[in-house]
């Protein structure tokens, strides 16, 4: 028996159809199929583990992101015998949006006869955006804007861009690799997360999602799609965790903000320590 074919009975199972349609509903058999589809095209993905494809898959479930590489919401990607579960960058502005925090969110690429200049310091970008893009690509920009106003713009050149997928991404150069098969994709995912990573508000949603990013999907623990807890192993990029760093608080300044926003939004955002929580609870 072939792996694919293994792989295809493996998901047929009705344990496996049942976890997908408590989450998914009615859109659990479209999900699969196209879960499926992914896997056949993929001869090096068709090698890989079922255990991994199926949580690489109920990943993409739990986070209601659709596993299609022509949709770029999330993709699922071989790495030796193993399947990686991997965000798009549709994906990331998808959850974001969820969240109700952002009034816009987008990220993009930056031509030549856009691009004016770039302001290091004050990390502002000059850019001419009325313009269709020609030319060879300068960079990648990510932007958002808050519901309270605080708004960010991120850009990264190609050349940082590849740097960093060299760095932080074995699969960089591999043939099958998303960063290969759809390099523009992956370059406004990686800046649009750098940036809400850093200045964005952040949902458990999308802490989930950017921790999981390119990690094999060991196991997913939570009920009705909601997930409590989720143990990965990176294997190909080992610094997802490192990228989410929540600023710390002075109690000065939990306190002006808990006259507008209540604990837990404000968690989503910065690290309150448990000292902080008992003093507020006095």
């Amino acid at each position: 028996m072939s792996n694919q074919l293994a792989v295809k009975e493996f998901m047929a199972k009705p344990v496996i159809q049942k976890k997908f349609e408590e989450i998914l509903g009615q859109k659990a058999k479209g999900f699969v199929t196209s879960v499926l589809q992914v896997v056949s095209n993929n001869k090096l993905l068709a090698n890989a583990d079922p255990q991994s494809i199926l949580n690489s898959a109920m990943m993409g479930a739990c986070l209601d992101l659709p596993i299609n590489n022509n949709l770029g919401f999330a993709y699922i990607v071989p790495y030796g015998n193993q399947a990686q579960f991997q965000l798009g960058y549709k994906g990331l502005i998808q959850l974001a949006q969820r969240t109700g925090q952002y009034k816009s969110i987008n990220a993009i690429t930056v031509y030549e006869n856009q691009f004016i200049s770039y302001n290091h310091l004050t990390e502002e970008l000059d850019a001419d955006f009325t313009i269709e893009g020609e030319g060879q690509i300068k960079g990648f920009c990510a932007y958002f804007k808050l519901s309270n106003g605080f708004e960010k713009t991120v850009f990264w050149t190609k050349k940082q861009v590849e740097s960093h997928g060299v760095k932080f991404s074995k699969t960089f150069k591999s043939s099958h690799s998303v960063w290969n098969t759809n390099f523009e994709a992956m370059a406004q995912k990686t800046v649009l997360k750098n940036a809400l990573s850093k200045w964005g508000i952040l949902s458990i949603e999308m802490q989930t999602a950017i921790v999981s990013d390119q990690a094999v999907i060991k196991n997913i623990e939570g009920q009705d799609g909601t997930i409590e807890d989720v143990q990965v192993e990176y294997v190909d990029n080992s610094t997802a965790k490192e990228e989410i760093q929540m600023p710390s608080i002075s109690d000065n300044d939990l306190e002006k903000l808990l006259t507008e926003y209540s604990i837990d939004q404000i968690k989503l955002q910065y690290t309150i320590t448990e000292e902080q929580i008992k003093k507020l609870a006095k």
